[in-house]
């Protein structure tokens, strides 16, 4: 049985594996990798064809997992992935026509940012949580700490440019609940589909925070 939707998917784990499936038939090992690593949200992108029929395996097959959708950037991509069973939604960037449409899907949603004046109309529109990206291109950690100071209640998954060095110095932020990055599902490791390489790389990721110690 599927669990309940979270509070938040920024407190599930410190690294939100960002996923470009390819194969469908690769989704349900490789969330099954995710999650036995300790990354149970799973962000699949819509950049390839096999994207929904991945949602769909995982949401299907893999009940432990929180798979979600990104790279959204219409209310009808909205509309099929949560038809497919995304239990969260991602976007680069946002709009009022997209964020009504995520907001309207009944499932937690990150609408993405890179100014400040972005972050501060969507706290006008009552949404705190967001994903900062390009992250290390939009300004990496100096920005965002430079906006902890005048707006606070913003919470940031910051993606894009971000490996397992630098991660530790996002998750330092106070106003960084997690990141995104796909640094643990290297392309040599899913074409071998050596899952337990991955399941490794995993592991690694869920024991990041900051500083770069175990949490």
């Amino acid at each position: 049985m599927t669990s309940a939707l979270p509070a938040s998917v920024l407190d599930l784990a410190p690294v939100l594996p960002v996923v470009v499936i390819e194969d469908a038939a690769d989704a349900v090992p490789l969330a099954r990798a995710l999650v036995a690593g300790g990354l149970p949200a799973i962000e699949v992108t819509l950049r390839t064809p096999a994207a929904l029929e991945a949602i769909r395996e995982i949401t299907g097959q893999v009940p432990q997992a929180l798979v979600g959708a990104g790279t959204l950037i219409s209310p009808e991509q909205v509309t099929d992935v949560v038809a497919a069973g995304a239990r969260f939604l991602v976007s680069p960037g946002w709009t009022d026509v997209l964020l009504e449409a995520m907001r309207g899907s009944g499932v937690p949603f990150l609408p993405g940012v890179s100014t400040t004046s972005e972050v501060v109309a969507l706290l006008e529109r009552g949404v705190r949580e967001m994903k900062f990206f390009p992250a290390q291109a939009a300004g990496g950690t100096a920005y965002l700490k430079s906006l902890s100071g005048p707006l606070p209640q913003a919470r940031f998954c910051p993606t894009g440019g971000i490996g397992p060095g630098s991660a530790p110095e996002y998750l330092a932020l106070p106003n960084v609940a997690c990141v995104g990055g796909s640094w643990m599902l290297p392309r040599d490791a899913i074409e071998a589909r050596d899952w337990s390489r991955v399941e490794a790389l995993a592991r690694e990721a869920a024991g990041l925070s900051a500083g770069g110690t175990c949490r």
